[in-house]
C-alpha cells in the first residue's frame, strides 16, 4: 500500500500527553519525529489539528459563559495554538512547513487556498490546516475530511489514544471487538465514534478511505504507511 499524499488527523487531547491541559513537550517531540518521517520517504502531508486540549467549543456553551458559536470560534483558535506548536517543532528538525487557516491571521500563517497549498505539497512541504472549516457548528474532524478533499488526498490517517475502531468503548466494556475494516454504512449504522456524521458523509460520498490508528505508539506511523496492517480501515 503506497499513498502519495495523505491528510493526518491529530486530536489536540492527545497532546496533553500525562498532563490535565496543554501541550506536553514529549508527545510534540514524538509527533514531529513521526511526520519528520514521512515526509522523508517523499510521502506529502498535510495535517489537520484538534484543540481540545486548550478549549472545545462545547466546554463554553455547557458552563453557560458563551453561545456556541462564540466557543466554536474559541476552539478554532486553540487548534491555531496546536498548529503553531507543532509547526515549531517540525522546523526545529529541518522541515519545510507551511501554516494555513481558515481564519486570516496574516500575521503568523497563511489564508487558505486551496491551489497554494497543493503547491506547498508538491514541492516537500508539510501543510498544516488551522482555525478548523472557520465557521461554527463544524468539527476539526469535519475540517479534516473537507481539506483531505480539497487537496485530492490519498487517505486521511485519524491518529488517536486508541489502536482502532470498536464495537464498543473497549475501556468500559472489555467484550468490545475491534473491527480490521468497516463500511461506511456500518459506521452509519452502529453508531460508531469514528467521526462526526458530516465527516464521515464527505469521504463516503468522495470515496476517501479513513484508517484510524493509535498515533502515541511509536513507529505505527512509519509502519502504517510501509504497508502493515495498523488500526481499522475504514471504506466502501
Amino acid at each position: 500500500m503506497k499513498y502519495n499524499r495523505i491528510l493526518l488527523k491529530l486530536s489536540g487531547e492527545s497532546l496533553m500527553g500525562k498532563k490535565d491541559f496543554g501541550i506536553d513537550s514529549n508527545v510534540l517531540e514524538q509527533y514531529a519525529l513521526e511526520i519528520k518521517e514521512a515526509v522523508e520517504t517523499g510521502i506529502q502531508v498535510a495535517i489537520v489539528i484538534g484543540g481540545g486540549n486548550i478549549f472545545r467549543g462545547v466546554q463554553g456553551v455547557q458552563g453557560g459563559l458563551v453561545d456556541r458559536a462564540q466557543g466554536d470560534y474559541m476552539g478554532m483558535l486553540a487548534t491555531v495554538i496546536n498548529a503553531m506548536a507543532l509547526q515549531g517543532a517540525l522546523e526545529n528538525y529541518g522541515i519545510k512547513t507551511r501554516l494555513m487557516s481558515a481564519i486570516k491571521m496574516e500575521e503568523i500563517c497563511e489564508p487558505f487556498i486551496r491551489r497554494r497549498a497543493i503547491r506547498h505539497l508538491e514541492k516537500g512541504r508539510v501543510v498544516i490546516f488551522g482555525a478548523g472549516t472557520g465557521n461554527p457548528y463544524f468539527t476539526t474532524d469535519t475540517a479534516a475530511s473537507l481539506r483531505a478533499v480539497e487537496i485530492e488526498a490519498d487517505i486521511i490517517l485519524k491518529g488517536t489514544r486508541v489502536d482502532g475502531v470498536y464495537s464498543a468503548d473497549p475501556e468500559k466494556d472489555p467484550k468490545a471487538e475491534k473491527y480490521e475494516t468497516i463500511s461506511f454504512t456500518e459506521v452509519y449504522k452502529q453508531g460508531l465514534n469514528v467521526m462526526d456524521l458530516t465527516a464521515i458523509t464527505l469521504c463516503k460520498e468522495n470515496n476517501l478511505p479513513i484508517i484510524v490508528f493509535d498515533m502515541d505508539r511509536k513507529g505505527n506511523l512509519r509502519d502504517l504507511l510501509q504497508g502493515r496492517s495498523i488500526g481499522t480501515l475504514v471504506a466502501g
